[in-house]
């Protein structure tokens, strides 16, 4: 699983144009527009809901899924097996499979935010321990349905639509 072109495209148009971190990362901070990942964690007929910390800088203690900046020009794959670890603990071995769903972009106009999203749907082949970092204080596992019943983030039900196809 590799970039799709027209990510590569976006995201070398935005290091030209913004700040970035000492390690090469694109810093979005205050940019309007950011392209993301929101990667739907799923084992059998549940998916993985996170509770947003208080501690990140956007949606505080609203629920998510695995999310993150597409802020580096590396293979797709990488990046999400990056945010897993990070947010998760879940590595490449408790992965059966990988599903991009279609991107689509909105304006939140409280965070004076565009967003470029890229839905992912990640199919594990075993419930794993969770070990949550400081962007989360809760987890659970839910039905797809349940979604409506969480204070969750701008959006999320709309990225769900687009990686629906493969949930069985």
């Amino acid at each position: 699983m590799v970039f799709k072109e027209e990510v590569y495209r976006i995201l070398r148009s935005f290091q030209q144009t913004l700040p970035t971190f000492p390690d090469g990362r694109i810093d979005f901070c205050t940019a309007d527009t950011a392209p993301v990942l929101t990667i739907f964690v799923c084992y059998k007929q549940s998916m993985l809901l996170l509770k947003r910390s208080a501690k990140v800088s956007t949606y505080k203690q609203k629920w998510n899924t695995v999310a993150g900046y597409l802020d580096e020009l590396k293979p797709l794959k990488e990046k999400i097996l990056e945010e897993l670890r990070e947010e998760t603990g879940i590595g490449n071995n408790d992965i059966a499979s990988y599903h991009l769903g279609e991107p689509y972009t909105f304006t939140d106009e409280v965070a004076k935010k565009t967003w470029i999203v890229h839905p992912v749907l990640v199919i594990l082949n075993h419930k794993p321990t969770i070990t949550l970092d400081w962007e989360h204080t809760e987890y659970r596992w839910i039905k797809p349905s349940e979604l409506a019943k969480f204070d969750h983030v701008p959006q999320l039900k709309r990225s769900l639509s687009h990686i629906q196809q493969w949930l069985s």
